[in-house]
C-alpha cells in the first residue's frame, strides 16, 4: 500500500501525521521534495518520531535550501525540478509519501504537488481546524475529485469540532481515519499512542 499524505495548506500537521501512519503500518517513508531546514528536515523529524525497526527512510529526490514554494526554492538554488527525476523508491513494504504544502503548490512552471500523485497511491488529506478550514478542506477534496484522484480518508488536526467535521464528512462522504488532538508536545511515545489508535482504520484503506 502506498499512502500519499497531503494537506489543505502549509503547517497543518502532515509531518506528524506521516510519522503516525509510518509507525502504525511499520511502513517506509519518503518525502520527494524538501524545501528548507535541511539539517532538521521532515525526514529527520519522522525518523526521530518513529520507533519501530522496520521502517526505511528514503532520500529526498530534491533537497532545496530555501523554505519556500518548491519552484521558487529551486530557482534560488539554480535548478529546475524535473518530475521525471522524482523516482519512487523500490520497496516491498508499505510506503508513506509526504507532500509539500498543499495540493497545488507549484514544483516548476507547469506542475504542482498534485502531479506527484500516481494512480496506485491512496491519498490521505490532513485538515487542521482554523477559521476558513472548511472551505479549504472542501476545495482540496473537490480538486482531488476533479483530478480523478480517489481519497482514501481524512485526518483532522485539532480539538474536536462537530460543526466543522460533520459538514465536511457529510458533503464528501470521505472516510474518517482519526483526529490528532492538541498535544503539549510530540515525541515517539505520543506517536506510538496515535499509531495504536489509527492502525485498524489505516489497515482497512
Amino acid at each position: 500500500m502506498k499512502l500519499f499524505i497531503t494537506g489543505i495548506g502549509t503547517d497543518v500537521g502532515k509531518t506528524v501525521v506521516s510519522a503516525i501512519v509510518t509507525q502504525a503500518l511499520e511502513a517506509d517513508y519518503w518525502k520527494p521534495i524538501q524545501a528548507g531546514d535541511l539539517d532538521h528536515s521532515d525526514t529527520h523529524k519522522v525518523k526521530a518520531f518513529v520507533s519501530n525497526d522496520k521502517t526505511t527512510f528514503f532520500e529526498n529526490s530534491y533537497a532545496l535550501n530555501t523554505p519556500a514554494s518548491p519552484h521558487y526554492a529551486a530557482t534560488i538554488d539554480g535548478v529546475t525540478i524535473d518530475i521525471q527525476k522524482i523516482t519512487e523508491p523500490k520497496t516491498k513494504n508499505h510506503l508513506v509519501i509526504e507532500g509539500a504544502g498543499g495540493l497545488f503548490v507549484p514544483i516548476n512552471d507547469k506542475e504542482t504537488i498534485a502531479d506527484l500523485i500516481r494512480p496506485d497511491y491512496k491519498v490521505i488529506v490532513v485538515s487542521r481546524h482554523y477559521l476558513g478550514s472548511i472551505n479549504h478542506t472542501l476545495l482540496t477534496l473537490e480538486a482531488l475529485k476533479n483530478l480523478n484522484i480517489q481519497v482514501a480518508g481524512i485526518i483532522f488536526n485539532g480539538q474536536k469540532n462537530e460543526a466543522t467535521e460533520s459538514v465536511i464528512l457529510s458533503k464528501t462522504n470521505v472516510k474518517y481515519i482519526g483526529r490528532l488532538e492538541p498535544e503539549p508536545y510530540i515525541d515517539s511515545n505520543v506517536i506510538n499512542e496515535y499509531a495504536d489508535l489509527w492502525r485498524e482504520n489505516l489497515q482497512q484503506l
